[in-house]
């Protein structure tokens, strides 16, 4: 797992740029990306070619319809934001520090990832 917490002055696609660049770098087997309409446009693409050529980004939209739609791979990213929100601390921004909010994040994640291993299957 990796993650970057910026300043709201940082533009997602930005810092999307920064998280791939971590991410490749430990992982360069990666092929596929997706992302949502935030990360779509030209200066994203440029830059994700420069960090890392062979990685494809498939833009996931959101549905325009009024009701629920399930759409096609938007699901995981929505359903791991809901697991991580689970967590009081994540819920709200309250956190002055970057740091601070980082190591929240990957302590929910450790947790959630323990719970998963320890399930019981029979």
């Amino acid at each position: 797992m990796q993650a970057i917490l910026h300043g709201a002055d940082i533009q997602d696609r930005d810092g999307g740029l920064l998280l791939m660049g971590t991410l490749f770098g430990l992982f360069p087997f990666l092929l596929k990306l997706y992302a949502d309409s935030g990360y779509q446009g030209a200066k994203f693409q440029q830059g994700l070619r420069r960090i890392c050529q062979q990685i494809n980004v498939e833009i996931v939209k959101r549905s325009d319809v009024g009701k629920f739609v399930v759409l096609p791979k938007r699901w995981i990213v929505e359903r791991t934001i809901a697991w991580l929100n689970r967590c009081r601390r994540l819920a709200k921004d309250w956190e002055c520090l970057n740091r601070n909010g980082l190591a929240f994040l990957c302590w929910a994640s450790v947790r959630r990832m323990v719970r998963r291993l320890c399930q019981n299957t029979i």
